[in-house]
């Protein structure tokens, strides 16, 4: 019997002939143009709601889906074949908050906020990095005190939030999974506590909508401001100083879907350049029977096949809200972000002329691919953490 490690089940094939039929009719379409005019599909996102994509990993009980790593994967290499700006906007509300929400928060915090983020009625971001802190969690200066009535004081500014502001007037995002210093461990680090701050509360503003970006124009990108945040001592998740467990919880989903939209990425290109270099003709020949032409096709396939086979074999031994595959979720961004990074530059060689422009889509999978080099974890701390994590391996 043929197996599919891309589809092995027939829920997964069901779930991927479902989204790859949204994307062709909802998403594809205002893809170029969303892109152009830097502009969110903030109702494109919501309507996946009622598919049960938003909360795609959340308990059914919840408003959920209640499907697994293997299913978030196939949403994300589908939402990215056509649109990564707006598969990016899908991770950080349906990954970086709902599962985030679903694995580290508590009952109430579920029961109140869960069926609001599935549906689509809010939207959702998360907020860690700061001006002067990325990949350096503990050099954050977002600061959270506790006043005397229990309520905590949030002071500090976000930056680069996915899904921070809603549209272009600086509507914030409904509400977002934040992380702050609330003072000092007992061997002196920061201690890094989560909050849920929900739009509407006392002094949780948008900075600025981050514009000009290389790449995935079809998300918005914020600066979001806490000045004396008045945030409920009720949206604390978890315990103080609890962040790093929340972060390693969801950390490896994170790298996995991100690595997915690079599939996504990746899938497309070839399929651009591959029929490109069918109708294109050259000195009385397709330019596909050229040895430099034939080159870039053939190395895109084995680098596509190889991201494939490594994003899905990972998908398919992660245990989602558990860590356990830190090495590979790691591995598999390192390799897929750049391998697609490159695959899509192929792309616009066989392409040429049309290749640069945006009509044919590949200069728009180019300049949204470099994202994901960067962001989720640098290719750097990729690099650092693999070669940390593999002391003492053996296969």
């Amino acid at each position: 019997m043929d197996m599919d490690i891309a589809n092995p089940t027939e829920e997964s094939v069901m779930l991927r002939a479902m989204v790859r039929d949204f994307v062709d009719e909802s998403v594809e379409p205002q893809a170029h143009d969303h892109d152009k005019h830097e502009r969110f599909n903030i109702e494109l996102l919501k309507s996946m709601g009622d598919m049960g994509l938003l909360g795609i990993t959340a308990s059914e009980e919840y408003g959920g889906a209640g499907l697994d790593a293997i299913a978030a994967v196939i949403v994300h290499e589908e939402l990215s074949a056509s649109d990564p700006g707006f598969a990016l906007a899908y991770l950080a509300h349906s990954m970086l908050f709902v599962n985030n929400l679903e694995f580290n928060g508590n009952v109430e915090q579920k029961e109140r906020i869960m069926p609001k983020v599935c549906s689509g009625e809010w939207i959702a971001a998360m907020a860690m990095s700061e001006p002067d802190a990325g990949t350096d969690v503990l050099g954050i200066s977002t600061t959270a005190q506790q006043n005397a009535d229990g309520n905590w004081i949030l002071n500090g500014r976000k930056m680069w939030i996915t899904n921070g502001c809603l549209d272009d007037e600086g509507t914030p995002a409904d509400i977002v999974w934040v992380y702050a210093k609330t003072g000092t461990d007992d061997r002196g680090r920061a201690q890094i506590s989560t909050f849920l701050v929900e739009n509407g509360m006392s002094g949780y503003t948008v900075g600025q909508k981050i514009m000009d970006k290389t790449g995935m124009r079809g998300s918005n990108t914020a600066e979001l401001v806490f000045e004396d945040c008045i945030v409920p001592k009720e949206n604390l998740v978890g315990g103080i100083g609890e962040s790093m467990i929340h972060m390693m919880r969801n950390l490896e989903i994170e790298r996995l879907t991100l690595a997915a939209m690079s599939l996504g990425i990746a899938r497309r290109s070839l399929e651009e350049m591959n029929k490109y270099a069918s109708d294109r003709e050259a000195f009385g020949k397709p330019i596909r029977k050229f040895g430099q032409i034939q080159r870039y096709i053939g190395e895109s396939y084995a680098k596509y096949r190889a991201m494939r086979s490594y994003i899905y074999d990972t998908a398919n031994n992660m245990q989602l809200g558990k860590s356990g595959q830190r090495l590979d979720s790691d591995g598999v961004k390192l390799f897929a972000t750049t391998a697609a990074k490159e695959i899509a530059d192929a792309a616009i060689q066989v392409m040429g002329g049309f290749g640069y422009v945006a009509e044919y889509t590949v200069e728009r999978l180019w300049r949204d691919s470099k994202l994901l080099e960067i962001g989720g974890g640098t290719i750097e701390s990729h690099q650092k953490n693999i070669t940390r994590d593999l002391i003492g391996w053996s296969e």
